[in-house]
Formats: C-alpha cells, structure tokens, sequence
C-alpha cells in the first residue's frame, strides 16, 4: 500500500471487513433477496466502509466515530454476555452470533490503539479544511 501506517491499515481493514461481513450475513439470512432487503442490506454496511474511508483519509472526526463505535460494541457485548450468564431466553439470529466473532476482538485491540496519542497524531486532519487567506 502506500507507506500508510500498521495501525491505520488494521483500522480501515477492520472497518472493511465488518462491512463485507455485514453485507453478507444480511443478505444470507434473507436469501434469496428481495429489492428492499438488499438495500436495506446494503445501505446498512455502508457506515462502515464510510468510517473505513474516513480513517484511510486520517480524518480525525472518523477516529472519533471509530472510537465510540469499539466502545458501544464492547459495551452491548458485554450485556448480551451477562444475559447470557443469566441465563435469559434470548435468541440471536445468526448474523449477530458470526459479527461478534469478528467485532469483539477487533474492538478491544482497536479501542486502546485509537485512544492512543500514536493514533491521535496519526489522525490530524479536520473534516472540512478553513480558507484562510
């Protein structure tokens, strides 16, 4: 690639898979799919390919999403495993069960990575840059 650092090629890798994977699973679930459930399948990856474009370009607004998004992943898997010790009735289809298995990893590595001051100088980049004459 070009010279870009590991960090930042894990990052958009990361968001890019998760965007494949969701695109896949949700078009599998329904297969064969109909118009609106492919849009709907595509239109629900496209944030992470956005947020994968947004890291490659350094922006800091994406590093910012990219933050909070590791934190609320962790966060609702975290409670879903808490039901899970609790024992609740809860059923999750199998689109949920395969992005966990790429998301939650990925995010625990990424979180400490992204709050880093590496990563923080590595994303300096304003999302609308100022004229100033």
């Amino acid at each position: 690639m070009s010279g870009a650092p590991r960090g930042v090629l894990w990052s958009v890798a990361f968001f890019c898979a998760g965007g494949v994977l969701s695109l896949a699973t949700s078009l599998a679930e329904a297969w064969p799919p109909a118009f609106w459930t492919a849009w709907d399948s595509v239109f629900r990856s496209l944030p992470h390919f956005l947020l994968a474009w947004g890291l490659w370009r350094r922006v800091a607004l994406a590093r910012s999403v990219a933050l909070v998004y590791c934190l609320a992943v962790l966060a609702m898997y975290g409670v879903i495993l808490a039901m899970a010790f609790a024992q609740e009735p809860v059923v999750f289809p199998l689109s949920v069960r395969l992005q966990s298995l790429l998301e939650v990893p990925s995010c625990a590595v990424l979180f400490p990575y992204l709050r880093s001051k590496r990563a923080s100088a590595l994303f300096p980049r304003a999302l609308f840059h100022t004229y100033n004459p």
